[in-house]
């Protein structure tokens, strides 16, 4: 998509946020009927109520909410607009959810260019098409310069839970196997890049992308998925101590299966990071029974965003509550959650 489609709103006028678009007056009615409606334009939205008034059949559906400080707003392979709406739907979707609905709150600080947020609401109106959700409420306030950081967003997100789906973090049993669907810590990589001006000449980039379409196909293959979970702030490492300690179980990792790009996985040993702790924003863990982990294995390859998807482990009664790793040597160390911000405002 053309991100730099011509904005709407008079930019020679107002060529940056000012308080007055946080006021409730002309100026924030100008920024919402010229630049978010247009762009996020459908039935519920337009009928201009404080909150979007949704009917569902019966059955259950997932909430969830996360606000995204990245810095940079801009980075290679992204944005926090698409980051904001990828982010959500992929929590959905980790609810064994049909991702449907989202609401947009942005926090604008005085001064932020009107163009930067023209090209951040067109990257989150292509990246809710993509995924098939709509944007039905939102919110926008202006913060003093040097009280905010640009702009900041948060997202909240609703979807309906297929009848048999039941993902549950605690759930995983002796046996089990781990999926992940590519390479790790891309996202995590892009943004240090982007943040300390390093330039990897490799060019990284973010892996941000909705999976929704991706857990569609693998709920299709089967329901009887134990775990799924988006692998962002901490990475693999983090994300898979929380479910050995939810599940009461040990995990085991085999080092030699992880998937991770030679270009990550050098700038990790220029700057002595282990791409394990790395966040990631289109990577999901898929934990499934083992008689099922080749049909699902081979479903995540046939989707473009499980083409690189590779079995990295297990579950095992043995040692609960811990993460171990096979090293390349056969040796054996303890994998420990993130202690302290590795990479602070990476989403």
């Amino acid at each position: 998509m053309d991100f730099q489609l011509n904005c709407p709103i008079p930019i020679s006028q107002y060529p940056v946020i000012t308080m007055a678009h946080g006021s409730g007056g002309l100026l924030s009615h100008q920024l919402i009927d010229k630049m978010f409606r247009p762009l996020f334009d459908n039935r519920l939205l337009d009928e201009g109520h404080d909150g979007a008034v949704i009917e569902f059949a019966t059955g259950r559906i997932a909430f969830t909410t996360d606000s995204f400080v990245v810095n940079p707003i801009f980075f290679p392979g992204g944005n926090i607009g698409n980051l904001a709406v990828n982010g959500t739907v992929n929590d959905l979707a980790c609810c064994g959810a049909r991702p449907m609905y989202l609401s947009v709150g942005m926090i604008l600080e005085e001064g932020l260019p009107v163009e930067d947020l023209w090209k951040i609401c067109l990257s989150m109106q292509d990246a809710a098409r993509k995924a098939g959700v709509i944007i039905v409420t939102g919110d926008t306030k202006v913060v003093e310069k040097g009280h905010g950081d640009k702009i900041y967003i948060n997202t909240s997100g609703i979807g309906v839970i297929p009848e048999g789906v039941n993902i549950n973090p605690s759930s995983p049993r002796e046996g089990d196997v781990i999926i992940i669907n590519g390479q790790i810590g891309d996202h995590g990589v892009a943004i240090l890049s982007a943040r300390e001006g390093l330039g990897f000449e490799t060019g990284i980039t973010s892996d941000t992308t909705a999976l929704n379409g991706l857990v569609e196909q693998i709920l299709k293959e089967t329901i009887e998925i134990s775990v799924l979970r988006d692998p962002t702030r901490g990475g693999v490492a983090t994300t898979l101590n929380e479910i050995s300690t939810s599940a009461g179980a040990g995990i085991v990792l085999e080092e030699n299966s992880l998937p991770v790009s030679p270009e990550v996985r050098g700038a990790c040993e220029v700057l002595g990071l282990d791409p394990l702790y790395i966040a990631n924003e289109g990577k999901i863990l898929v934990i499934v029974p083992a008689d099922l982990a080749g049909n699902v294995l081979n479903t995540m390859k046939q989707h473009p965003a499980g083409a690189d998807s590779a079995i990295i482990g297990r579950v095992t009664s043995e040692h609960p509550g811990i993460v171990r790793m096979i090293t390349s040597i056969g040796s054996s160390r303890v994998i420990d959650m993130l202690t302290g911000d590795q990479l602070p405002r990476i989403c």
